[in-house]
């Protein structure tokens, strides 16, 4: 079954912790990525309400950790995701997980 990667950015903190776990575990340099990070905002929505998010994407040198994969390990920005807001499995394994109103899926 394959497994994909999913970001709960509701709670994405913004620390770049998955930016540098990928660029250590694949030896990328400070200016290549594995995963980026996107800024939302800040965005002044109404008078109370703003949007200031933080979602990381995977890029094109992502390979989900392919050695860490055939080792039984998750990818490395999961594992050292500090606000726990990555998940890898199955669409089925991720299936409750969907219904959140600020979730990203990359296959």
């Amino acid at each position: 079954m394959r497994k994909m990667i999913l970001v709960d950015y509701e709670y994405c903190t913004g620390c770049h912790t998955c930016e540098v776990a990928c660029q250590q575990e694949h030896g990328l340099e400070a200016e290549q990525f594995g995963i980026k990070l996107a800024q939302i905002g800040p965005d002044q929505i109404t008078d109370r309400k703003w949007q200031y998010e933080f979602v990381p994407i995977p890029t094109d040198r992502c390979d989900k950790c392919a050695k860490r994969q055939a080792a039984g390990k998750v990818p490395t920005c999961v594992q050292h995701c500090q606000a726990g807001c990555l998940y890898y499995d199955t669409l089925e394994g991720l299936g409750d997980l969907l219904s959140k109103k600020k979730v990203a899926l990359f296959t």
